[in-house]
């Protein structure tokens, strides 16, 4: 099996487990990956995660010409300006789980770091997470905004609508963005509880054991 048809099958697989868990639903959510080219793979406009066919995958040159497979994703903005402005990112994915979206619309949902630092895991795979405000799906807008950030970002929130999240393989951004549902999930558990987040000294030190987030 060639490295693509590997990497088809991995997004596909990774697709139809994030399907079933209830992190996306459906005909929500996308991914892209970068393959051995410099070409793209992404998950195909109006297609279920539950139901992707590897086969049918849209595919990119190294030019970003869609070369095959079915039209992508119309949310290729917020992919593309990951893959310019973010060192190393081999794959984004982009979700609607439920927690995150619910976090992102109270009133003390922090925009210059959306996931507290509850745990040293999100600080390890997701650094700090912008919130930004409401685009309309598909709007260009949404990449201009994550170019904005010039790349200091592995993971941003897209308020009332879902994160996105960039890793260096498709397997480590589908884990980063399964930490940020986590993450907000256990935001909403402690809210109004007084939870201790980790000090700051506690969150630097997970940062230099670690570095920053691939």
């Amino acid at each position: 099996m060639s490295g693509e048809a590997r990497l088809r099958e991995a997004i596909a697989a990774l697709a139809v487990s994030l399907f079933e868990r209830g992190l996306t639903h459906g005909s929500t959510g996308n991914i892209s990956a970068r393959t051995e080219d410099g070409g793209l793979l992404v998950t195909p406009t109006g297609s279920s995660f539950g139901r992707l066919d590897p086969a049918r995958l849209s595919r990119f040159d190294a030019a970003g010409r869609h070369v095959g497979g079915d039209r992508p994703t119309k949310e290729m903005p917020l992919h593309e300006a990951f893959y310019e402005t973010r060192h190393g990112a081999g794959a984004v994915v982009h979700l609607h789980c439920a927690h995150c979206v619910a976090l992102s619309t109270l009133p003390e949902a922090d925009e210059e770091d959306f996931a507290p630092a509850l745990t040293p895991y999100s600080v390890m795979l997701l650094g700090r997470v912008k919130l930004l405000p409401f685009f309309v799906p598909g709007d260009a807008a949404i990449g201009a905004a994550i170019r904005g950030l010039a790349g200091r970002h592995a993971a941003v929130m897209l308020a009332h609508h879902g994160p996105v999240v960039a890793g260096r393989t498709v397997e480590s951004a589908v884990n980063a963005v399964e930490e940020l549902e986590a993450t907000a999930r256990l935001a909403l558990l402690t809210r109004g509880l007084g939870a201790r987040r980790l000090t700051p000294d506690q969150v630097e030190a997970v940062t230099t054991r670690f570095g920053d987030p691939a």
